[in-house]
C-alpha cells in the first residue's frame, strides 16, 4: 500500500459479554492467533466482519427502541446494516465461542456500547460497533473453535492488566462508565462514543 492509498474500513461488529455486573464484573474474551494479520496474540472480544448474508438473516427478537434508534443514527448511509450487525455477532459469537443467542437470535438484552473505526494509514481497518449484553442471554458450553486461544472469563481488573490493543483496552474504560450508569442513563442515551483518529467524539 502506498502513502496516498486508503483502505476502506470493513464494517466489524463484537459483543461484550458482560457476567456478574453488579458484584465482580467479568468478560468473555480470548486471545487471537498468532496467524492474524489483524492484531496478532492480543486479547480481544468475540466478533468479526459483517457477511453480505448477516443483513437479510432472520432473528427472533430485535433490541429495545432505544438501542435500535441509537445503532440507527450510527448507520444513516446504510440502513440494513443495523440488521446486519446484530446477526454478526450473533453469528460470530456462535463461531468462536460455542455460546448461541438462538436459532434465530435473540437480541432483545443487547446494547450498542461504542463504535472505533481503524484511522486511515494502516493497511488493515475495520469500523467496528462494540455491543454489550448478559451472559445468561446466551446458552451453551463454552468451546471455542480454535480461532480464540486461552477463552474464558476474565475480570475486568485482570483484563485491564494485560498488554492489550490500544483500543481494546480504550473499550473496557468506556465498558466502566456504561457500568456506573443505572438502566434509566444507559435508555436516555442518544449518542455514542465513536473513536475517530483516535479520539473519542460523541455522535
Amino acid at each position: 500500500m502506498t502513502s496516498d492509498e486508503i483502505v476502506t474500513p470493513r464494517r466489524a461488529a463484537s459483543l461484550i459479554l458482560l457476567r456478574d455486573p453488579l458484584t465482580a464484573p467479568s468478560v468473555l474474551m480470548g486471545q487471537r492467533g498468532a496467524f492474524h494479520k489483524f492484531m496478532p496474540g492480543r486479547l480481544v472480544f468475540p466478533g468479526g466482519g459483517v457477511d453480505a448474508e448477516d443483513r437479510s438473516a432472520a432473528l427472533a427478537a430485535l433490541p429495545p427502541e432505544d438501542v435500535m434508534a441509537r445503532l440507527a443514527r450510527q448507520t444513516t448511509d446504510e440502513p440494513a446494516l443495523a440488521r446486519g450487525m446484530l446477526s454478526a455477532v450473533a453469528r460470530e459469537l456462535l463461531e468462536e465461542t460455542g455460546l448461541d443467542l438462538g436459532d434465530p437470535p435473540d437480541l432483545s438484552s443487547i446494547d450498542l456500547l461504542c463504535r472505533a473505526i481503524t484511522p486511515p494509514g494502516n493497511p488493515i481497518r475495520f469500523d467496528a460497533f462494540f455491543f454489550v449484553a448478559p451472559a445468561e442471554s446466551a446458552k451453551g458450553v463454552l468451546a471455542g473453535s480454535g480461532e480464540l486461544e486461552e477463552l474464558r472469563w476474565y475480570s475486568l481488573d485482570e483484563a485491564l492488566s494485560f498488554d492489550l490493543a490500544w483500543i481494546t483496552n480504550k473499550v473496557l474504560l468506556e465498558l466502566q462508565e456504561w457500568l456506573a450508569l443505572d438502566a434509566e442513563a444507559r435508555r436516555a442515551r442518544v449518542k455514542i462514543k465513536v473513536m475517530r483518529h483516535r479520539e473519542w467524539c460523541l455522535e
